[in-house]
């Protein structure tokens, strides 16, 4: 998990060129999806977080976001996850 706050924004675009960021997430509130997610976007900088994998999210205790990854936020509801 990296911070938005910690990288520069060459820093991030560089990472994620490279596929070493693949999702991002909202520290506050514990939801990680998409990085183009509408609802990612809105959110502040400095509670922005990045995984560079579903599993490193999953380890840090976030959920799907409801608006991007629909169907894993179905089965997370759902207790199937």
């Amino acid at each position: 998990m990296v911070a938005h706050a910690e990288l520069s924004d060459i820093a991030l675009r560089h990472k994620i060129r490279n596929k070493e960021i693949r999702f991002g997430g909202n520290k506050t509130l514990k939801i990680y999806g998409l990085l183009g997610c509408t609802s990612g976007k809105r959110m502040k900088r400095e509670n922005r977080v990045f995984f560079a994998s579903e599993q490193e999210a999953w380890q840090n205790n976030f959920r799907p976001c409801y608006r991007c990854l629909k169907e894993r936020y179905r089965k997370w509801k759902n207790g199937l996850v």
